[in-house]
């Protein structure tokens, strides 16, 4: 029986362990917090990323080392390497985690970005400012996750406040895009190489953290092959093993490359219920080698997301095909501590279905974008 080690013991890693469970897998997860939720369906060594004692010991009992979300320092990555089985590999974590490197990568290999500059000191992004004009948003180079590290520019009278609050960081600054949607590729590429990808998901946030995606993404025959081939030039630049997203801006005829995130990601939270294999069971079957599973999607399906604290699970579950998930976390601003799921035979069927539970749980503003776009389909 292989073991699977997630470092970080987020949602990301308890739904890890609870897909790998049916193939037999057995998990061990890493984490410094005592409240890991992960730890309720997985064990837990508490260790710090730099408490090397315990990572040996950890790299000692597992097959291979994937992350649960990419702040785990590169470093750590490249020294786990040596000791076991690293999937996805440490560059692809390494670049991830800087949204400059990370740019420059999509440029080299021929993806479409907004406009971006490197800002190192208040003088530097003044200039940049001026080159790239306004609106614009300064970004912090690494830690930023879920809208945070972010400052948007409306005019050069913004460049103090904006350095001020990003304290002097080393930053990014990028052109405002007015897009016309949010769109992510959720791909998974294997050890042979083999190349994989969901349908194209629409997504929408609120406060910088995902609100809601629909998948598959409606009116995407043109747009999917364009964007599946990014995604696939992306994987193959990396030698990337495992799941992984790539956000995408849709901006008329232009698809431009947002971020990458070297992992199973939020939007992809609906392959569970609406894809024959989900994101979580073929990022196990990539990382031990596995052959890959279908990623057809099972219908038309809506996931919402509960950030802060949840909602009443009775008016999601009342409803046919819907799947309620409860991270097992506490309350918390800001905090996504679970999901549910909407499965339906097609576009009319999944819009009823969220105007009701939008309704009984008072939400109408998180599924009324969903719902026009239903309506378009």
């Amino acid at each position: 029986m292989s073991t699977v080690g997630v470092l970080g013991g987020g949602q990301l890693a308890r739904m890890l362990a609870l897909a790998g469970a049916p193939l037999g897998i057995r998990f061990l997860v890493v984490d410094s917090a005592e409240d890991a939720c992960a730890a309720q369906v997985a064990p837990l060594l508490r260790a710090d990323w730099r408490d090397f004692d315990a990572l040996s010991d950890f790299a000692r009992r597992v097959d291979v080392a994937t992350f649960d979300f990419e702040n785990v320092p590169a470093d750590t990555a490249r020294w786990l390497a040596e000791r076991t089985r690293v999937s996805p590999n440490p560059r692809a974590l390494a670049i991830s985690q800087d949204r400059l490197a990370e740019k420059t990568l999509f440029r080299e290999i021929g993806l479409d970005t907004p406009s971006f500059l490197a800002v190192d000191s208040r003088d530097e992004l003044a200039q940049a400012l001026r080159r790239i004009g306004a609106p614009s948003i300064l970004k912090t180079r690494r830690l930023g996750y879920d809208g945070k590290g972010q400052f948007r520019l409306k005019s050069e009278a913004d460049v103090d406040a904006a350095w001020d609050a990003l304290a002097g960081a080393p930053a990014i600054l990028e052109a405002f895009v007015p897009f016309d949607r949010e769109v992510s590729v959720i791909a998974v590429r294997a050890r042979d190489g083999e190349f994989r990808a969901w349908p194209l998901t629409q997504n929408w946030h609120a406060d910088g953290i995902l609100s809601a995606s629909l998948a598959p993404a409606p009116h995407a025959d043109a747009l999917a092959p364009r964007a599946f081939a990014h995604a696939r030039r992306l994987a193959e630049a990396l030698d990337y093993v495992g799941t992984f997203a790539l956000e995408l801006f849709v901006c008329g005829e232009r698809v431009l490359a947002n971020e990458m995130a070297p992992r199973v990601h939020n939007s992809g939270h609906w392959t569970i219920e609406g894809a024959v294999a989900s994101q979580f069971e073929n990022h196990v079957r990539a990382v031990l080698g596995l052959p890959l599973g279908d990623t057809s999607a099972l219908g038309i399906h809506a996931m919402l997301n509960w950030v802060g604290d949840l909602p009443d699970a009775l008016a999601v579950l009342a409803e046919p095909r819907a799947h309620w998930h409860d991270y097992g976390k506490s309350a918390r601003p800001g905090r996504k501590v679970g999901h549910a799921t909407f499965c339906a035979a097609d576009a009319a069927e999944l819009a009823d279905r969220l105007s009701r539970v939008g309704g009984a749980l008072g939400r109408d503003a998180q599924v009324a974008p969903v719902i026009a776009a239903l309506a378009q389909a």
